[in-house]
C-alpha cells in the first residue's frame, strides 16, 4: 500500500479495494490473545447495518436463552458510546470488580450473566462517551483480553451498527465463530442486511442467520398480527443470501416494559428456540 493510501486509511475494508496487510496477513496474525486465566469456548457478534432494529434486546434475549439452557454465557457490550445492556439488566457501576494483577472483573446479571459494558464505568449512566475511532477500538479489545471472563460458553458481542472501526476490530482481533444479522421489516433493510453480509464474506466471518425484530404487532383483542412496519421480506432475503430465518420478534409492551425496568432476563417467550439450537450445533 502506498504512503498516501495509508494516511487515507479509513480501517473500513468494506469500503476498500487495496492489497494492504490487512488483507494479506494470515487472520490469526490480528487476533488479541485472551488472557491466560479467561476460558471462552464460543464469540457470536450481533450485528447490524442500521441503527434502530433491536440489536441489543436481541443480544440480551439470546444471551438469556443460553443461559437458560444451561450454558455460561457473557456480553461484551462493544457498543462503546451507545451502550444499552446495563440498562436491559439492571446493572450498574457498582457490579464491576478488579482483581489483584489488574483484571477486570465482568458485573453478573441476577441469573449468572456476566457483563462488562462502557456504561458500568461511568460515574453516571447518562455521562456520554466523547471518544475517537482508534480509542473505541482499543477499549472492545481491552473488554476481551484484559477481563476475567470465568469458564464462559457463550459470549455474545453487541456491536454497533454499520461496518466502520469496532466491527472490523471485533472481525480481525477476537475469535468470532458466527454472526447473528438484525434486521427490521423495513423496505431499504434489503440493502443494508446485503451490506452486513458483504462485510462478514470478504472479512471471512461465518453468518449464523438473520433475526428480524419488530416483525409484527399482536392485537390484544383478536390476536390478529399486524404488520406495523409494511409487509416483511425477511424470507425473500434469507433465500436470496442462502440464510436462515432464525427468529421474528414481534413487537411487544411487555418486553419493552422489562427492558426500562432493567429485567430482561425474565422474559420467557419462545422467540430464540430457533436461534439457540443453531448455536447449540457450533
Amino acid at each position: 500500500m502506498s504512503n498516501e493510501a495509508i494516511e487515507n486509511c479509513t480501517h473500513d475494508c468494506g469500503t476498500c479495494g487495496a492489497s494492504c496487510s490487512a488483507r494479506t496477513q494470515d487472520k490469526s496474525d490480528f487476533l488479541e490473545p485472551l488472557n491466560a486465566r479467561s476460558s471462552v469456548k464460543k464469540v457470536i457478534g450481533v450485528v447490524s447495518g442500521k441503527g434502530g432494529v433491536g440489536k441489543s434486546l436481541v443480544t440480551s434475549l439470546l444471551a438469556v436463552k443460553m443461559n437458560s439452557l444451561g450454558k455460561r454465557t457473557a456480553i461484551l457490550d462493544a457498543d462503546i458510546t451507545g451502550p444499552s445492556i446495563p440498562k436491559a439488566f439492571g446493572l450498574d457501576n457498582t457490579g464491576l470488580g478488579v482483581t489483584p494483577d489488574q483484571l477486570m472483573i465482568p458485573a453478573v446479571t441476577s441469573t449468572g450473566i456476566q457483563v462488562v459494558s462502557s456504561n458500568l464505568l461511568l460515574e453516571q449512566e447518562t455521562d456520554p462517551v466523547i471518544w475517537r475511532g482508534p480509542v473505541i477500538a482499543g477499549a472492545v479489545k481491552q473488554f476481551w483480553n484484559e477481563v476475567l471472563w470465568k469458564d464462559i460458553d457463550f459470549m455474545f458481542v453487541d456491536m454497533p451498527p454499520g461496518t466502520g472501526d469496532v466491527p472490523l476490530t471485533v472481525f480481525q482481533s477476537l475469535p468470532v465463530d458466527g454472526i447473528v444479522i438484525v434486521t427490521s421489516p423495513q423496505e431499504l433493510v434489503s440493502m443494508i442486511v446485503t451490506k452486513a453480509v458483504n462485510m462478514a464474506t470478504k472479512m471471512d466471518i461465518p453468518i449464523l442467520g438473520l433475526i428480524e425484530n419488530m416483525s409484527y404487532l399482536s392485537c390484544p383483542d383478536c390476536g390478529k398480527r399486524i404488520s406495523v412496519f409494511g409487509e416483511s421480506h425477511i424470507d425473500e432475503i434469507a433465500e436470496s443470501h442462502g440464510l436462515e430465518v432464525l427468529a421474528r420478534i414481534p413487537i411487544d409492551p411487555q418486553v419493552a416494559a422489562c427492558v426500562d425496568e432493567g429485567t430482561v432476563e425474565y422474559v420467557e417467550k419462545d422467540w430464540m428456540d430457533t436461534a439457540a439450537q443453531r448455536l447449540l450445533t457450533l
